[in-house]
């Protein structure tokens, strides 16, 4: 597609600031609260990703599509992001291993994109005025129109998002024979989540977000699991009474970005909205415990109160995020539970997290009876 037939965009931010870009070649308009990426791989693992429902995204790797896509990489059954926001978009691949490109992987889900926008000047003013609401468009330049469009976003502050993604009905992954059973609540889930446990000999059974204690202990697990997954944590009232009885029961219980935070609430600790939230594969975080460093890949807009667990008395601090100190882990004193914001199923390049799966294993076989 020669640069000079692509229809003129739009991208209007909640506080009227705009800027211009080329249509990919599907029209029209999608709206949800902007954030930035900096992971240089992985596109299609971004776009498919539950825990961005909701969220328009720039990419701030210049080359979005070169490699193309395969069914290998998606970490759920189709886009999650509303829209993307790219720089220079490669309509053609050249990995040997794609099945399609980029371009026919979005007209087959009707996905809106934009390109040739200046992602590093509009990642910079995202960064310094944190994250917002916004609406892009291919379809009309009508300014007034747009913003009345965005003004009927509701805030992501507040918002429960989890029943948009997670399973209607409970499904299972992995050998019925395995050694281990887990019951995991989806609030998001990952599909790599699924292959680390099941890659450990774990059977398990996959919940719908709002699942009583009753649903998933009939399954008879060994261990339970919480999962990654969009929105604010505090509406999620009945996975924290979940996460609650579970701990109250001191039964093996992992969570991860989402459900970590499920996990604070239904303790008493609170968590908060980030200003911009962290976003990439290359994230460094200290091991409290060890004292070694970690590079993870990371995808949150809240994040648990560091403060509050310090002051809590029955949680121990695992984790930290060396770029501005958030609380990055934690495990509860006494019980059989621990959590981590990022994610350890996600391997860039480095695996320096996939020991937590491993950890996850040890707890359930310590708390099996011999």
């Amino acid at each position: 597609m020669k640069y000079e037939s692509r229809k003129k965009a739009i991208l209007l931010l909640k506080d009227g600031t705009q800027f211009e870009g080329k249509s990919i070649g599907i029209e029209g308009t999608a709206v949800g609260e902007i954030c930035f990426n900096t992971g240089t791989t992985g596109y299609q693992e971004i776009f498919t990703d539950p825990s961005y429902f909701g969220q328009l995204m720039v990419t701030t790797n210049a080359h979005i599509g070169n490699y193309g896509t395969t069914p290998d990489e998606q970490e759920s059954e189709g886009i999650k992001i509303s829209g993307l926001i790219c720089r220079n978009f490669s309509f053609d691949y050249s990995r040997p291993k794609a099945e399609e490109s980029l371009l026919e992987y979005f007209r087959k889900q009707n996905f809106v994109a934009i390109s040739d926008v200046d992602t590093r000047a509009l990642v910079r003013y995202i960064r310094d005025k944190g994250a917002m609401n916004a609406v892009i468009s291919t379809e009309t330049d009508d300014m007034e129109a747009l913003q009345k469009k965005l003004d009927a976003i509701p805030s992501m502050e507040g918002l429960e998002l989890a029943s948009k993604v997670s399973t209607r009905e409970p499904y299972t992954v992995g050998d019925p024979e395995a050694r281990f059973k887990v019951a995991a609540l989806d609030i998001g889930i990952k599909k790599n989540i699924l292959k680390n446990l099941v890659k450990r000999d774990c059977y398990v059974k996959v919940f719908p977000y709002d699942a009583t204690f009753e649903e998933l202990s009939a399954f008879e697990p060994d261990g339970y699991f919480l999962s990654n997954g969009p929105g604010d944590p505090v509406p999620l009232k009945e996975a924290q009474e979940l996460a609650k009885e579970i701990i109250d029961r001191d039964l093996p219980l992992f969570g991860i970005c989402l459900g970590h935070q499920v996990i604070a609430l239904s303790q008493g600790v609170s968590t908060f909205k980030m200003f911009n939230g962290h976003r990439g594969i290359n994230h460094p975080v200290k091991n409290l415990l060890t004292g070694k460093g970690e590079i993870t890949s990371q995808n949150h807009g809240f994040v648990v109160d560091r403060k509050s667990v310090e002051e809590h008395g029955g949680i121990e601090m695992t984790h930290e995020h060396l770029n501005d100190l958030t609380l990055a882990g934690m495990r509860l004193k006494g019980k059989k539970c621990f959590s981590v914001q990022y994610h350890p199923e996600a391997s860039p390049g480095p695996n320096d997290a996939s020991y937590l799966f491993d950890q996850f294993i040890e707890m359930i076989e310590s708390a099996k009876p011999a």
